[in-house]
This record gives structure tokens, sequence and C-alpha cells, in this order.
């Protein structure tokens, strides 16, 4: 017995080597991912598992029952002879990683192979085989991960059992009996280790490649985030250039590339001179890429390189999608095939998809944009014919018995219709501009309502130099006049202020008018709140645009007492070079 213990752990090794080939085949992952497999990759577990079990027979030490004495590989068996193997390790594992059919099916071509090896434990063996992937099923769990104590537990049990099955099939009794008492702990112990030792092989391989993998995740990141504000601008020339500049100084590749449909956008590294920005595509592959959207393996006559002694001598190139279109290429270019590995696959692939992603934000920002402008624009747009008609009305009253007052209000008149024009096409104006217009639309006022208006304004020289969006203070105090100060009966004061403050200019706007009732001020700003005199869109819009171009901070703030008048106000952050 002792002396079968160290042959069998020897045959071990062998273990070591299918373990290793057998993280290669697709279908595996599968398996220890508790993935769902397809047909075709269960038929392909099936056979390597049943090969792996034919290898364990082959590998195993035969036992001549009259002499007592071990060969070394079962080639071929006599009457008298046993084998003491390992195949219950491939068969486990099938049963373990795959469940009852993969691990049945190996048993079967695991089984029917040592049973035409003959031998009087052929038919044992044979049977027993089958149990182990029956065995083994048992104790297959889909969303739990295999641990190696199951594993060893369930190759000592499967081999176990093998023994009871030999002393209940094989014939003579005693002949059968004194080969479990000789070989039975041996092999007990061997497979049970060698099913732990296969688990604990294959986790420590895929535990390294996982870590290889996270590496590789970790580095396109941060590629990606390096290359963020340029590839957020769009696909163009200047963009390409500066990623495949940032890629390259990252990757250890010959080359880093970039393309559009037609031509080529950027090329950084060797035979940049002749990959040159701006020729067309010349790799028919390239053009594959773009229209398949597959990543692709190029070797140097498929590059078409118009050099011979070009350096580059083979590619990887992946697409660059924005949503589910292919808008151009990536490529990594080495100077051979070999040099092309898994992990530099790995990293194209995240990266080219993390490209891609920041294309389709640049491209979802851009319509956002446009669609804020457009609503901007429409917003600037706006007239009130109702303001256009009853300035006109004054005018004409005044033609008669003022003439130079229906001038100045005519020319007021002019000055504000033209700054409402131009603000169309402007996005930033300065707070001198828009104040300008603003005491052109109360001049206006001022003369439609006679002396019942008056208007005050406190003014920071300093200030009028910020910049304000077209249009922002003129609805505030549009405001006053509509629900402040219309009706009522004494005079009607408006203040405008701009003062200079510690986090930008402050301005407000006050009137002196009825007030706001409480139950419609919690909402004045936020959303259109329905009146008599209107929905309170004006400032919805304004505050709308506010937050949009400088964020919370800017939020309009609106202050009423109902009987004593209405403030509102807002903080104009300082922004340079806007104009």
């Amino acid at each position: 017995m002792l002396e079968l213990f160290l042959p069998m752990l020897e045959r071990l090794g062998i273990i070591v080597t299918v373990a290793f080939v057998i993280t290669r085949f697709r279908f595996f992952r599968e398996l220890v991912d508790k993935k769902t497999l397809t047909s075709k990759q269960r038929y392909v577990a099936i056979a390597f598992f049943g090969v792996f079990g034919m290898i364990g027979t082959y590998t195993g030490i035969t036992y001549d029952t009259l002499s007592f004495e071990y060969g070394s590989f079962a080639y071929q068996v006599s009457g008298d002879e046993a084998i003491a193997n390992s195949r219950v390790i491939g068969i486990v594992a099938a049963g373990l990683f795959g469940g009852y059919q993969i691990g049945i099916g190996a048993g079967l071509i695991a089984g029917l192979h040592r049973f035409s090896l003959g031998g009087f434990t052929g038919l044992a063996c044979g049977i027993s085989a089958v149990v182990a992937g029956c065995l083994a099923g048992a104790f297959y769990k889909k969303n739990k991960p295999l641990r190696l104590k199951t594993a060893l537990f369930v190759g000592a049990l499967a081999e176990t059992v093998q023994m009871m099955i030999i002393l209940g099939v094989s014939k003579p009794f005693n002949q059968a009996f004194e080969l479990v008492q000789e070989i039975g702990l041996p092999m007990i112990v061997a497979n049970g280790v060698g099913s732990a030792l296969f688990l604990l092989i294959i986790r420590n391989v895929l535990n390294e490649e996982e870590k290889v993998g996270a590496l590789q995740a970790q580095k396109a990141l941060k590629l990606a985030e390096s290359t963020i504000a340029y590839m957020r601008k769009g696909l163009n020339e200047s963009s390409a250039k500066k990623a495949c500049e940032i890629i390259y100084k990252e990757v250890g590749v010959s080359a880093i590339s970039m393309t559009n449909h037609e031509v080529i956008l950027a090329h950084v590294g060797l035979a940049d001179d002749h990959h040159k920005t701006g020729e067309a595509i010349q790799t028919s592959a390239t053009r594959d890429v773009i229209q398949t959207g597959e990543r692709k393996i190029v070797k140097h006559e498929d590059i078409h390189c118009t050099e011979p002694d070009c350096p580059l001598g083979a590619a990887v190139i992946a697409p660059l999608k924005r949503k589910n279109d292919v808008v151009g290429t990536l490529k990594f270019y080495v100077r051979s095939e070999k040099e092309i590995s898994n992990v530099m696959l790995e990293l194209i692939q995240g990266l080219s998809a993390l490209l891609g992603q920041q294309l389709e934000i640049a491209e979802a920002e851009k319509a956002q944009e446009l669609a804020r402008e457009a609503e901007v624009k429409a917003l600037q747009a706006q007239v009130n014919p109702h303001f256009l008609f009853n300035s006109l009305n004054v005018i004409v009253s005044l033609i008669r018995t003022e003439p130079k007052r229906a001038r100045s209000v005519l020319i007021a008149l002019s000055r504000y219709f033209r700054q409402n024009l131009s603000a169309t096409t402007r996005k930033w104006i300065t707070l001198e501009e828009e104040l300008q217009h603003v005491k052109a639309y109360l001049l206006i006022e001022e003369t439609r309502f006679v002396d019942q208006l008056h208007v005050n304004y406190d003014v920071d020289e300093e200030a009028l130099d910020a910049h304000i969006p077209p249009l922002s203070l003129q609805p505030l105090v549009e405001n006053c006049i509509k629900h402040g100060v219309k009706n009522q009966e004494a005079q009607a004061e408006i203040y405008v202020t701009l003062h200079n403050h510690t986090e930008g200019v402050l301005i407000s706007v006050t009137d002196n008018g009825q007030g706001i009732a409480p139950e419609k001020l919690r909402d004045l700003g936020l959303t259109q709140v329905e009146s008599d005199k209107g929905t309170g869109l004006g400032l919805f819009n304004v505050n709308e645009r506010l937050v949009h171009m400088y964020g919370d901070d800017a939020r309009l703030h609106i202050e009423s007492t109902w009987g004593e008048g209405t403030t509102i106000s807002f903080i104009l952050p300082r922004k340079e070079g806007q104009l």
C-alpha cells in the first residue's frame, strides 16, 4: 500500500498541465462563470472531461492481483490486473463545474474506455465512472463558487464508492477484496487531493488573469479620464491627436492611430513620416471594422503600407462607436504579430468602448447646448404686442402736445427693439448694455403712466462690466409693472439696484406695489403660476436660464409681503471673456 502512494502522487503532476490547458478553453470559462452553455459547448465540455478521464486511466499504475506486482503505465490490462489511476478526477471536475449532464457524459466516455481495456475490474470501474459523474453533479451549485474542501470530499467520496462497486461487482470476491485492501486508501487519498489540486490550480490561474484584466481595465479608465477633455469635443484631427499622444505614452506599442470613416485623423509613433494625418484610409481591414463593428487583427501584408521598409508589422483595429454607429477606429501598431497578447486585446477593447462613450457624451452635450440656445433665442425673440401698441399710442398722443417728449419716447422704443433683436444673436452682453435696455423700457412705461410711476437707479459703475445673458433684467421690471404697480392709486416706485458683491454683482428690482399672495409666492420662478394677470412664465424662464448658465447660486430670490411690495434679486457671478 505504501509503495503505491508516491507513484500515485507523482501522476498528479499531469493534473497541473491539464488544469492549465483547460483554462485556455472558452467553454470552461463559461462553466466557471456559471453561465449557460450552448449545445456545442456542452458537447465539447463532455468530450474534454471524458478524454481527461481517459488520460487518468492511461497514466495509472497496473497492479497484478496474483503476483502483487506494480507495473508502469496502463496501456494493456490482463485478466488478473487492475489499474490504480486518477480517472475520477476528470469526471468529478466535470460534474462539479457542469452539473449532471456533463458529469454523466464524461463518466460514460471514461467508463466505456476503461471497460474496453478489460481486466477483472473493467465492468466495475466502467460503472463507477458513471456513478462518479452523477455523484459530482449532485454537489453542483449554479450560483455559488466551488470550494476546495468540496472538491476534496467529492473526489475522495467518488473513489470510495468505486471501491464499494468493485467489491460488489468484481469476481472472485476474495481477489477483489485483496485489491481494495491494497489500492483503496492510496486511491481515495490521491484522487481527493487531486480533485482539490485541480480546482486550486484553475482558481489561481483564473485569479491571475482577473488581476491582469483588472489592471488593464484600470489603465483603460485612466487613459479615458486623461483623454476625456479632448474626446468630448468630438472626433476630429485635434482631439484624435491629443488622445493618441496620451495613449502612446502609456501603452507599450509601436504606434497609435485614429481614423474616421474616410481618413487618418492622427498617427503617433513609428512610421509617422508616411502614415500621415489627412490621408485616405488604405487598409481594407479598417473599412471592414467600420462596416462590421468587430475588432480585427491584421498582419504586415494586410496593412497595405506604401513603404516597403515600414517598421509596422501587425496591428489591432478596434471600432469607435457612438451609440450603435461606428464613427471611426482606434489602432494599435506593433512590429510583429507575436507582440499582440490577450492583455493588449483586452486593453484596446475596453479603451475603444470608453472612448466611444465619451463621443456619445459629447454628442449629447452638444444637442443639449443647442436645445438651450434655441430655447434662449426663442425667449429673446418674444415681444409683447400689447407693449408695442400701447407705446405707439402714447407716441401718437404726444406728437401734437409734446413733440420733444414724443421724440424721446420714439428713440427709447427704437433702442428697446434694436436691443431685443441683437439679443437673439448674442449669448452674453455687459451689464451696462442690459441696463440701457431696461432704462429704455422703463422710460416708455413712465411716459404711459404719466406721473404715477417713478423709477430709481442705484448703480455701482464698477459693476457694469460684468456679463449677463441678454433680457435677464427686463422681465423683472416688467413683472413690477404688470403685477406690482399697475393698479396702484398712489405713486408707484420701482428701485433698480446693481451693487458689487463679494460673490459677484447683486442685482435687485423692488416695487412698492400690492405684493404677491403667499400661496403663489412659493412656486413663483420655479414653475408657471396661473393667475388672472399672467402665468409667471417670464420669471420662470429667467430663473431657468440663470441656473443653466451659472448654477444654483444664481437662482432668483423673491421676497414679498402682501400689501407692501416685492423684491426680486439674484447674485450674478463674474465671468470673464464671455462677450
